[in-house]
Formats: structure tokens, sequence, C-alpha cells
């Protein structure tokens, strides 16, 4: 069953009437408590159409660890995000599979230098293709420190995080839906990359991070986890 709606898009007293309404059922839906500050803007819409062939982005792939100082467009922004989460159909359905259409991932963006977007976190609205502030006051720098030093991180002109509200998935599929949300996240990375790649830019999937610091660095609500950490810039 896809999800109705995103987090962020509801209002403080519809949120609480939801949540013990999901309480009362037995917690099938996790909405995390996070406040509702407005949308920064609608991203530039995708193309769908044309670009680098699958053959060649898959046979350029390469992790990518050091970055030109070359700001990040923000139509190439925009690619990025609709590759790992973007609507692609009616009824919400997205550019990477989901067990159940639960769709546990969350996608944010660290922006550092990135045309036409302030620095800081913003969460990726998929339904709208648009973004939300999150947290003004986080650095590639602090994330760096969450990401055990890996120079990466402060070094792109982005980090894309993939987190994940595991209780979508559990839901239906009880234990196993660790297995699912990481299979899920595996896919919408690799999305990511082969996009990098078709855009001229340069990525790593990185996954050594203290998950605490990560989580306080992009004040992620109770229940919301990361999962990947993605830099990306101009090769260097």
């Amino acid at each position: 069953m896809p999800s109705t709606f995103e987090i962020g898009e509801i209002d403080s007293p519809r949120r609480a009437v939801m949540v013990r309404a999901a309480a009362a059922v037995g917690g099938l839906i996790l909405l995390p408590a996070v406040a509702a500050p407005a949308v920064t803007g609608a991203l530039p819409s995708p193309d769908s159409a044309g670009g680098m062939s699958l053959v060649q982005a898959l046979a350029r792939r390469r992790s990518v660890r050091r970055y030109g100082t070359q700001p990040l467009a923000l139509a190439a922004a925009s690619q990025l995000l609709w590759a790992a989460q973007g609507t692609t159909a009616a009824g919400g359905r997205r550019t990477a599979p989901s067990a159940g259409a639960l769709y546990p991932l969350e996608i944010h963006l660290l922006a550092q230098r990135v045309e036409g977007l302030a620095a800081g976190a913003h969460r990726y609205l998929p339904a709208r293709h648009a973004l939300q502030i999150s947290n003004t006051e986080v650095t590639a720098s602090i994330l760096q420190q969450a990401a055990h030093g890996q120079q990466a991180v402060s070094a792109a002109a982005a980090v894309v995080v993939i987190t994940a509200v595991e209780v979508r998935s559990a839901s239906k599929y009880g234990a196993r839906a660790g297995r699912y949300v990481a299979f899920e996240a595996g896919a919408a990375a690799q999305n990511l990359a082969l996009q990098a790649v078709a855009l001229g830019l340069g990525a790593v999937v990185i996954g050594g991070f203290d998950d605490a610091a990560v989580a306080r660095a992009l004040d992620l609500p109770p229940g919301e986890l990361p999962v990947v950490l993605m830099p990306i810039g101009v090769p260097a």
C-alpha cells in the first residue's frame, strides 16, 4: 500500500490526531514528530528522457572521493534526488523498488555548494518534488566528524543522506523489515551513483559513521535512522 503523505507535509494538529489513530491500531504507521517549516521551493523538473545510456553509466561508475570546488547546479541536485526516490507514476510509485510499496526511506540533502540553495540540511519531499529546510546549522565539517573524519564528506558539494523509518515496513513484514529496508537503501544508492555518472559527477557510498551523531546533525526525529551517506561533486 503506497504511503499517502510525506513527513513535514502535515500540520501539527492533524499529525497529533493521526499519531493517536496509529497508536490505537497498534502503531502501524510511524509519523516522526518533526516540525513543519516552510517548503524551500519546488525543484526544477527532472529529466525522464534521454541522457547517457544505462550501459555506459554502469561501465563508468566508480567510487569517487576527491572533488573539485565547483558548485552543484540546482538542476543536477534535482535530478539526483529524483533518481533516488522520485515519483514516477500516479499513486506515488517511485524510482527505487519498495517492499509492499511502503517506502520506509527518507532522503536528505546537505547542501554545501549548491547553486540557488541555502547551505544546510534539507529534506526531500517526493510527492511535491521539493525540498524543506530541516537544519540550517549543520555543516559538512560536522557531518565529516560523524563519519569518523572521512574527507570526502566535507570536500563534496553536497551529501545525500539516506535514512529509514523501519516501522513503516515492519507494520507488514515484522522482523524481516530490516532486511527489506537495507535492500531498498542499496537500490536508491545505486540509482544515485548511476545518475551522478550520467551528470558527469562523482559519488561514493559511505556506511561507516556514528549513527547517533548523524541523527543529531540532521535533527532526525525518533524512529528515523541514517543508513547511507553519499558525498557528491565534480571529480577533482
